[in-house]
C-alpha cells in the first residue's frame, strides 16, 4: 500500500513475487543440494552472473519504459531497475549463491535514496537496515562458503 500510494509500482509489486519465490527458495534450500539434500553456500556461476545481469538490465530498461509511458510512475527506472535486481537477487539467494549479498546492498543503498527522495522516511530506514543485513549475510556467507558447511 505505501509503495501504491507513493507511485512506486514496481517496488509494490515486488512484494507478491517475493512471497513466491521464497517459498521456492525454501524448498531448494532443504531439497537442491546434493542427494536432494541441503543447498550449500557457493560461488554464482559466470555464466549465471552474466545472464542474470544482462537480463535484470533488460528487463530494467522495459519495466522503466512501460512505468514511465503507461503509468503516472513517480520514478520510472529507478524503480525499474531496483525491481529488476531484487528480482535477480532474490533468485540468487534461491541457489545460495554468496553474490546474491552484493547485489542486495546496492539495490538496498538506492532504495534508501529513493525512498527518502518521496519523503518516506520510515521505508528508508528499514531499508537502511536491510542495507546493514545485506552486508552482515555477505559476511557470514563467505565464512560459511569457506567453511564448506551446509547451513
Amino acid at each position: 500500500m505505501v509503495f501504491s500510494h507513493a507511485r512506486l509500482y514496481g517496488a509494490a509489486a515486488l512484494q507478491a513475487v517475493y512471497v513466491v519465490v521464497s517459498i521456492y527458495g525454501w524448498h531448494e534450500w532443504l531439497h537442491g543440494g546434493a542427494g536432494h539434500g541441503r543447498l550449500a553456500v557457493s560461488r554464482t556461476p559466470r555464466r549465471w552472473l552474466f545472464g542474470l545481469g544482462a537480463a535484470g538490465a533488460l528487463f530494467a530498461a522495459a519495466l522503466g519504459l512501460f512505468l514511465k509511458h503507461r503509468t503516472d510512475a513517480a520514478l520510472p527506472f529507478p524503480d525499474a531497475a531496483t525491481t529488476a535486481f531484487s528480482l535477480a537477487a532474490q533468485w540468487m539467494a534461491t541457489r545460495k549463491w554468496v553474490e546474491n549479498w552484493l547485489v542486495w546492498i546496492a539495490v538496498d543503498a538506492a532504495y534508501v535514496a529513493i525512498y527518502a527522495s518521496q519523503r518516506l522516511y520510515p521505508t528508508a530506514g528499514l531499508y537502511a537496515a536491510f542495507l546493514v543485513l545485506a552486508v552482515l549475510g555477505h559476511r557470514e556467507w563467505r565464512r560459511s562458503m569457506a567453511a564448506g558447511a551446509v547451513t
